[in-house]
């Protein structure tokens, strides 16, 4: 059986390019999938769209989802996956530039498990990059199916 993926949404091309050096940096052997914005993330998530003929039913171990999307924001995102049955369960993190407060609160309200801030050192960025994979696919137990 194939390690569980990751599925990464992040417009930024910078920063997804230093978030999967950070992940491969570790050694995790999981699938990073890339999405670009809101819309494309959910239609991933509910195999919908250019998605229709993905499995819904196999999903990343965790969500790794930018607050400032095009399409749709991060918090539409996690409030569709939150009403879904199949991915109401997910983990998701919130990994954002963002040190609003508003942001943070509207991200736990609408079910977040978790908000990081990306720092703005490239060190410290890949630091907590390579924290956080490790976390949610090494350490973190999921619900049971």
């Amino acid at each position: 059986m194939n390690p569980p993926s990751v599925l990464l949404v992040e417009d930024n091309p910078q920063d997804e390019m230093l978030i999967l050096r950070s992940l491969r940096k570790i050694h995790l052997a999981n699938k990073v999938e890339v999405m670009r914005d809101g819309q494309q993330a959910v239609d991933y998530l509910m195999a919908e769209g250019e998605f229709a003929s993905r499995d819904r039913n196999q999903l990343p171990a965790v969500v790794l989802l930018d607050i400032g999307l095009p399409r749709l924001s991060g918090i539409e995102v996690l409030q569709r996956l939150r009403e879904a049955e199949h991915t109401r369960l997910l983990p998701v993190v919130m990994l954002t530039s963002s040190d609003e407060d508003m942001d943070r609160l509207r991200s736990y309200e609408s079910g977040a498990n978790s908000f990081v801030r990306k720092p703005l050192d490239f060190g410290e960025f890949a630091e907590t990059v390579a924290s956080l994979g490790a976390y949610w696919l090494i350490t973190n137990r999921p619900p049971p199916a």
